[in-house]
């Protein structure tokens, strides 16, 4: 493990090491495993341990479907810490005189059964295993014997039929009832001008009876909030609804598309969001109150340009807190924020993964505020200022695994304001200068693991971290290429050469990193982008790795995260050769 530096103070390490009040016991005894909200292909837990005040329990995992023999082992659950900084700091992570482990099992199959095995293992004493059963969620599907009605753009009227639809949204919102799906046929449904055009949904759907608006499939079915993107108000307002589905709309002409606060099981699939400044916005809903939103396969087109000229812009598609959300496979361009992390509500055991991201000013996806296993994966960003931040996780883990970066002109995971309990794993990061960039002034960084991933730049530091405040930070095998020095570790220690930093042990305490030359690195001859303002395009970024790259076999086995590696060991970076390359964005049939 990395060693710790900078000057750690009597409060620091009472929040740090202590863990909580009260008195330790180096013997561990064990509370009650809590299984977390399933996504499709993700099952996650968190688990107090009271004691193990020397810290040497480790928590190992093994995982099998339902109804078969073999047990497959999967990544240790993770020590969490209370994050340092008492804004930041999560009662959930804090378990008196002990600790939070917690963790998830990825890659898995949806809507399958499984089994999780738990084994606490503590050399002082005080073993435990618990086995658990979990189901992972099941893509949402329109459930058989839905009661059917049109409509069509007007004021009023109309009683439902093909042949005598609604006329206009008010007028099916007032016959919405569990298990009706409205087809809209082609047009542009504007209630009015202004701040009297919002449509205000009150009616929820049931557990397996939603209310579904979708277009008929007989032309683009708009909704119009009158306006633009600066027009204040909602398009569509619906605080605390529940089980309401949108698919293949197209909406427009308000600042906020739609605004569901504290509402739960939202679908939002193959939609087109434009002239917005704010897609969908759904927080201040809790861990328990907001679950399961599905948002994939839409697009969210922005106004911004690149490069960055007007700082920070508060164009964004998502915006939610809450657990068990999935968002995946859409288009984000043009933005500020792909995924716009909130302090309004904590996020929690969801996943943001396959989306195509390309042209935001500030960051391509946020984890900000985020407490549990919250997964970020095998997402394309490109042109950002930030790739994915942190800033901060409360505790962790947030893992981050299998995403492309290119061109991010800042660093490609922002770890600032305090942050805690990040996993970085398998990650490509090509960028014009400075590969790894942890500049967040004087603000700790806490339980940040980097295993496996590629950062290759055009010149500049490799690894250049701008704070003295690192604390147990675990960096190992991962590749650098293109730099002119290697590190700058806690603003203080510089190292030319990557040996310079092995030989140090400041930084390596075991492998040591990867000296990557990105000249030879990928088949396509991807190189690191050399102007960071021109357009980093998506069918020049084929990241995956020439037969005789520097970053072939080089990895470290992570077990549940590079079981499938085809070679003597894992490769670095996102792609493993020999296997498939993600799809990104909207899948195959939608607009």
């Amino acid at each position: 493990m990395a060693r710790c530096t900078g000057v750690w103070t009597a409060l620091a390490i009472a929040g740090l090491c202590a863990a909580a009040e009260g008195p330790q016991q180096e013997a561990s005894r064990p509370g009650k495993v809590h299984l977390e909200p399933s996504t499709l292909h993700c099952v996650s837990v968190r688990w107090p341990i009271v004691g193990d005040r020397n810290r040497n329990a480790a928590v190992e995992v093994r995982y099998r479907q339902s109804g078969t023999a073999a047990w497959r082992r999967g990544y240790p659950l993770f020590r969490t810490l209370p994050n340092p900084h008492p804004e930041n700091r999560s009662k959930v992570h804090t378990v008196p005189g002990g600790w939070m482990f917690a963790g998830s099992v990825v890659g898995l199959k949806p809507d399958t059964a499984y089994e999780l095995k738990l084994a606490l293992r503590d050399p002082d004493g005080g073993p435990a295993e618990r086995t658990l059963a979990a189901r992972t969620y099941a893509e949402p599907a329109e459930p058989k014997g839905m009661t059917v009605r049109h409509v069509v753009p007007g004021a009023g009227g109309g009683a439902g039929t093909a042949d005598d639809p609604f006329r206009g949204l008010d007028a099916a919102h007032a016959a919405a009832r569990p298990g009706t799906l409205f087809l809209l046929h082609q047009g542009t449904y504007v209630r009015g001008r202004c701040d009297a055009n919002t449509w205000t949904i009150a009616t929820s759907g049931a557990p397996g009876r939603p209310i579904v608006y979708r277009a008929a499939g007989d032309g683009d079915a708009i909704l119009d909030g009158g306006g633009d993107m600066e027009t204040p108000g909602r398009l569509v307002s619906a605080n605390g609804v529940r089980h309401v589905w949108f698919e293949g709309l197209t909406l427009q002409g308000r600042r906020y598309a739609i605004v569901a606060h504290k509402g739960s099981h939202w679908v939002l699939r193959r939609c087109r969001f434009r002239n917005v400044t704010k897609g969908f916005t759904a927080h201040n809903g809790g861990y328990a109150e907001s679950r399961h939103h599905y948002i994939t396969d839409n697009v969210f087109v922005g106004p911004t340009r690149w490069p960055r000229t007007r700082g920070i812009e508060a164009y964004a598609a998502v915006y939610m807190s809450g657990a068990g959300h999935v968002v995946a496979y859409n288009r984000m361009t043009n933005l500020g924020d792909g995924i716009h992390g909130t302090g309004y509500g904590s996020l929690s055991a969801s996943d943001w993964h396959n989306n195509d991201i390309t042209i935001c000013t500030d960051d391509g996806l946020e984890t900000d505020h985020a407490e549990f296993n919250v997964r970020v994966y095998r997402n394309r960003i490109l042109n950002v200022a930030h790739g994915i931040t942190a800033q901060p996780s409360r505790g962790g883990p947030i893992y981050i695994f299998r995403n492309l970066i290119c061109n991010a002109t800042y660093s490609p995971f922002k770890l600032h304001n305090h942050t805690t309990g990040v996993l970085l794993l398998h990650n490509t990061c090509l960028k014009c200068a400075n590969g790894f960039n942890i500049v967040p002034g004087g603000e700790t960084v806490t339980r940040v693991v980097s295993r496996n991933n590629l950062f290759l730049c055009h010149r500049g530091t490799g690894l250049s971290v701008g704070t003295p405040n690192m604390r147990e930070c675990d960096f190992d095998c991962d590749g650098y290429g293109g730099f002119d020095t290697f590190a700058v570790w806690n603003r203080r220690h510089r190292y030319k050469t990557i040996d310079d930093a092995r030989a140090d042990g400041r930084i390596y305490a075991k492998h040591g990193a990867v000296l990557i030359d990105p000249k030879t690195c990928f088949a396509s001859g991807l190189l690191p982008p050399d102007d960071r303002a021109k357009t980093c395009e998506a069918a020049q970024t084929d990241a995956r790795l020439a037969a005789k790259s520097d970053a072939v076999d080089q990895g470290v086995r992570l077990p549940g995260f590079n079981d499938d590696f085809t070679g003597q060991a894992p490769d670095l970076g996102c792609h493993e050769r020999g296997r498939p390359v993600p799809h990104y964005g909207p899948r195959p049939g939608t607009k």
